[in-house]
């Protein structure tokens, strides 16, 4: 019997030690602490595994990560105002998320190993006795993602230098059996507690490239499409719902450019690298949304992007960052949000109209107006020459809070996003 061995490369040896190190329980994993859902909000609400959390190579419990989850809260923000909360559990397996999200439904707080046995999450205490808020958070979301599998599939590798490929094969089926039946429980739950939800689910990318040898990359990458294959029946049983469930086809991006989006060269790591959760969150934002959108200063081409009501505020008088404040000439920001300013050469003097509320903007003042109650700034507004204009330049965040307005910024896209309360 043909054998399936993995010593054609050291680097899938070395991935697959990696691998089991990291899942039993001696690796540190990075606390990432759910954000409260703001009321109102188009809330994200993400379940599943160390893809969800973020996780990569180096982690600790105080890293904080950055992975398509917080991609995918910075694509709803074009959508409008938008919040995320992340219940990514390193370690979990499909058969504990079933558990986790039936404990969920029952909203009565568990032990830890109940959700699932020897889970390297340090933070697996918190996750199993704040059911009660998950379950809040789930039957307020407006979307739903689901990232698991990769764990159950890990359940092969132990001895998978040691079996036939038709052995390997027959353990495949049962794997990957358990995992069709632990997700159709999964949604069948979620779909319960919040049939208004959109929910999407991500297949399984494999990491393995082809330099690992051309019958080992096969067989994976025809595994990794039986898991999408279940992915996509799933979908198919609620095809008929009033919000279907929708897949994100994350295999397909991975396959054949496994180096570049995970770390299993560099690292000998099967999570993504930051290039790969950007793939990840492209994609589930596609599905959503129909698009994945970028600005000006994602791509480099300035220090400060500003999007307001999802369009990028472009005009020749740029923003300009001060003492870590954004400054807008007040112009630009009041047609992009529709308000009426108001300039007093006199005093030097800026006073904006929003609908019922008003602010005043004193030029070189640390102190402005709200409806007439004071409120400090650090850094007051000033003029800026520009060409021949002097421009009145303000500071954002106090502006379109002051005239009700929802403003968030996103260091690692370095926009500023303004949406309605």
């Amino acid at each position: 019997m043909k054998k399936f061995s993995l010593n054609k490369t050291s680097v899938l040896t070395g991935a697959l030690a990696l691998i089991l190190f990291l899942f039993s329980g001696a690796a540190a994993a990075p606390i990432h602490a759910a954000e409260a859902a703001q009321a109102d909000s188009y809330l994200i609400v993400a379940l599943g595994d160390s893809i969800t959390a973020g996780y990569e190579p180096g982690m600790t419990e105080t890293s904080v990560p950055y992975g398509f989850v917080d991609r995918l809260k910075e694509q709803g923000l074009f959508h409008g105002r938008t919040s995320a909360v992340n219940y990514g559990i390193l370690g979990l397996t499909s058969e504990g998320l079933k558990n986790y999200i039936t404990a969920i439904q029952s909203g009565l707080p568990l032990a830890a190993a109940d959700i699932q046995p020897n889970v390297p999450d340090p933070r697996i205490a918190a996750f199993a006795s704040g059911v009660v808020q998950a379950k809040v958070d789930l039957q307020k979301a407006d979307l739903i993602t689901i990232t698991i599998g990769g764990n159950d599939l890990l359940k092969l590798l132990p001895d998978v230098k040691n079996i036939s490929l038709e052995q390997l094969r027959a353990q495949s089926e049962e794997v990957l059996k358990a995992y069709g039946d632990n997700l159709r429980e999964v949604v069948r739950i979620l779909t319960e507690l919040n049939p208004s939800a959109q929910i999407v689910i991500a297949d399984q990318y494999q990491p393995v490239p082809k330099l690992a040898g051309a019958s080992i990359y096969d067989e994976l990458q025809q595994l990794a499409g039986k898991f999408t294959a279940i992915v996509d029946g799933v979908v198919a049983d609620h095809a008929a719902q009033t919000k279907p469930i929708k897949a994100a086809h994350v295999a397909a991006a991975f396959s054949g450019r496994e180096i570049s989006l995970t770390h299993i060269f560099s690292d000998t790591d099967i999570h993504p690298n930051q290039a790969g959760y950007e793939e990840i969150a492209k994609i589930f934002a596609e599905t959503v949304w129909g698009s994945f959108r970028t600005t000006v200063a994602k791509s480099g081409g300035a220090p400060i992007s500003v999007v307001v009501k999802g369009q990028e505020l472009n005009t020749p008088y740029p923003p300009i960052l001060k003492n870590g404040q954004t400054f807008v000439a007040i112009k630009d920001i009041t047609d992009a949000v529709g308000a009426q300013s108001k300039w007093e050469s006199r005093n030097s003097t800026a006073t904006i109209t929003y609908g019922s509320r008003t602010v005043v903007i004193p030029v070189g003042s640390k102190q402005i107006q709200v409806d007439g109650t004071p409120a400090a700034t650090a850094t007051p507004a000033f003029l800026q020459k520009v060409g021949k204009e002097n421009k009145t330049y303000v500071p954002l965040a106090i502006l379109v809070q002051g005239l009700g307005l929802d403003v968030q910024y996103s260091g690692k896209m370095k926009t500023v996003f303004i949406n309605e309360l």
